[in-house]
């Protein structure tokens, strides 16, 4: 009996050894991804771009870590590292595709890493589901640029090809 208690409290200790372990690396990775959002939001996307890696070491599955580190990438002009994490985020959490401003930025991205049959998919649902945004009053005709920008890069493939 004594054997039993005494693993049960040597269980206890060692969970909370490691649940505060847990929470110092919590800790670490909001203090990181905060200061990531500060550096994005005043122009510093390299100082932005190394703290939000950070947060990825320790948290590689955190949407709002690949969110940020997706819209970076893009901000830099890296659209294929920028599909990369905005691809993650729909493999963590695949409710996005009901999220108007996820979808259209998904869809820019897609377009910027020349991504043009993926783009055409997230676009078209973006309007097929004929969404608006409050702060986007003209979310539907941005698509319909989008898609129509789509649409000549790939007439201009098109011929090239030939």
């Amino acid at each position: 009996m004594s054997g039993i208690v005494a693993f049960i409290v040597i269980g206890l200790v060692v969970a909370n050894v490691l649940a505060n372990k847990q929470d110092e690396d919590f800790m670490m990775s909001d203090t990181l991804y905060d200061h990531a959002v500060q550096l994005q939001a005043s122009g510093d996307l390299e100082g932005a771009e190394a703290a939000i890696l950070e947060v990825l070491k320790n948290q590689p599955n955190s949407e709002i870590a690949n969110y940020l580190a997706g819209l970076t990438a893009a901000q830099n002009d890296d659209f294929k590292k920028a599909s990369i994490h905005m691809q993650k985020v729909l493999a963590i959490n695949p409710y996005k595709v009901e999220d108007p401003r996820f979808m259209v930025q998904l869809g820019e991205v897609f377009l910027g890493a020349e991504k043009y049959d993926e783009a055409k998919v997230v676009l078209l649902r973006c309007q097929e589901s004929q969404w608006t945004l409050e702060d986007l009053p003209n979310y539907q005709e941005h698509v319909a640029e989008l898609l129509a920008q789509i649409e000549n890069l790939q007439l201009k493939e098109g011929t090239n090809n030939e």
